[in-house]
């Protein structure tokens, strides 16, 4: 594993709106919300500090993380979609860190194991800018490590495009990393995703 300290980004600030009333980051998975599950997977993989990026307080998110040592990040517009969440958070990422990592809060089959395999990659590629985990046939997916010379970048993002632009200025400097079947992509969005995936669960 490796020994650089690595915060771990959990972008947790949407709004589940296409669960028609539930929010998908408090499924149960395991006896735990999901957003407690991931964070404490997070946690679990001692890198570095953990931040959670969440919609304003008062929200129910927040009482799923009671307890765990986590740096809480309230996005004041998280309605303007996942570039707000991105700003607010790799501005909250602690002054002199190398590279932060980045991970969905909806992706509920990573493991802790699938971060230390993309940190180590650090080490094993310097050269590179960014560093992604993908699935087992290559599809890009997360986590997603960027250097601090990319931090900057993300501040100029707005509207809900997502990183990507930030990841085309490494300019092919990235490193992939595949991870088991398609856990660094499988998020579930809908309450027919919940139920195709506990169904495979069971099975």
């Amino acid at each position: 594993m490796t020994k650089r300290c690595l915060p771990i980004i959990i972008l947790a600030a949407g709004t589940s709106s296409r669960m028609r009333g539930r929010d998908k980051l408090l499924e149960d998975v395991d006896g735990v919300p999901l957003l407690r599950s991931q964070v404490c997977k997070a946690l679990k993989a001692n890198l570095g500090p953990v931040l959670v990026a969440l919609p304003p307080a008062p929200h129910a998110r927040y009482a799923a993380l009671a307890g765990l040592e986590v740096a809480l990040v309230p996005v004041a517009d998280a309605q303007e979609g996942m570039n707000a969440s991105l700003r607010a958070a790799f501005a909250a990422v602690p002054i002199g860190a190398a590279q932060a990592m980045l991970l969905l809060a909806d992706l509920p089959d990573i493991t802790t194991d699938d971060l230390h395999r993309v940190a180590n990659a650090v080490a094993e590629y310097p050269k590179s800018l960014v560093w992604r985990g993908v699935t087992a046939d290559g599809a890009p997916g997360h986590p997603i490590v960027f250097d601090a010379t990319l931090f900057n970048a993300f501040q100029q993002l707005t509207g809900d495009e997502g990183g990507q632009s930030v990841i085309q200025t490494a300019n092919g400097r990235i490193t992939l990393v595949p991870l088991h079947g398609d856990r660094a992509r499988r998020d579930l969005d809908t309450p027919e995703d919940w139920a195709a995936w506990r169904a495979t669960r069971e099975g």
